[in-house]
């Protein structure tokens, strides 16, 4: 039987083959509120890893034109993070393999610089100015500054199936495989978002957490989440539910497999799955 933890207990997956053409992502969204205004604005932080054997003293990315003319594949931890809304704004910084800790069992934890991310914690900055972010194309992103510092306390998990059971891992049947470890995830801390404060309350964050990682990614892919839930029959707050959908095109192979999507409603302490990889169903 299909166990969350499973993962937990092989948290780091860019190991063997992966190792030399594959990606590792933990994903982090939420609400915060401006510290003066009170005013809700909806941050996410990433940290993302690719190709860990194919190192070099810097990081190496691929987008550059001598990169690309050497046949160099990109290798890299990015930190990204960022806010939605009116002044949106993308920031990345990449870091050498050789400047990164690694503890890739249960509870994971990944540390670069003050950049640290873990089960229960989160914490980084990334500066990027004008000059910089014109300069280097290949960052792919704005120009800002961010900072936090959180801890993490995941709720409910989304267990997507035997496909991402460990003999399927092992033998890396599909080529992007993903977990929500804390599809309803509480935070607590603080952003500071070019300049102003935002506060990050477990009970107005709606947080959500998941992982991905795989040798290549879903094209099209569909993402669909919440737990910010009202009942349409009594007008009540859900106060222990959320949904969550992904899919599209997965690959089995390098076999896709056309309009597929797994999806879970968790409705006040029980569970609706609807998930093509759970053969039992």
């Amino acid at each position: 039987m299909f166990d969350h933890h499973d993962i937990a207990r092989d948290a780091f997956m860019l190991h063997g083959p992966l190792a030399h053409r594959g990606y590792d992502w933990w994903w982090h969204s939420f609400t915060a509120q401006d510290a003066e205004t009170g005013e809700d604005k909806a941050f996410f932080v990433e940290f993302f890893g690719c190709n860990p054997a194919l190192e070099e003293d810097e990081p190496v990315l691929g987008q550059l034109p001598a990169n690309r003319e050497a046949g160099k594949h990109p290798s890299y931890l990015m930190v990204k993070a960022g806010a939605w809304g009116k002044d949106h704004c993308q920031l990345h910084r990449f870091f050498a393999w050789k400047d990164v800790k690694m503890h890739g069992d249960a509870p994971y934890r990944i540390e670069a610089a003050d950049c640290i991310a873990g089960e229960k914690r989160l914490e980084g900055s990334i500066s990027i100015t004008p000059e910089d972010a014109a300069a280097h194309p290949e960052w792919m992103c704005d120009a800002g500054t961010i900072s936090w510092k959180l801890t993490i306390d995941k709720q409910i998990a989304f267990n997507v199936g035997y496909g991402a059971s460990k003999p399927l891992r092992d033998a890396e049947a599909f080529a992007m495989y993903w977990h929500a470890e804390g599809m309803k995830s509480a935070y607590s801390g603080e952003v500071i978002f070019n300049g102003k404060r935002y506060i990050v309350a477990p009970d107005k964050c709606w947080g959500y957490a998941d992982k991905n990682w795989g040798r290549d990614f879903t094209s099209p892919w569909v993402w669909l989440s919440s737990n910010c839930l009202v009942s349409g029959r009594t007008g009540q707050v859900l106060t222990n539910s959320a949904f969550d959908i992904g899919g599209g095109r997965p690959k089995i192979y390098f076999m896709p497999l056309d309009r597929r999507l797994l999806g879970v409603f968790y409705y006040e302490g029980r569970e609706y799955d609807f998930n093509f990889s759970k053969l039992h169903l």
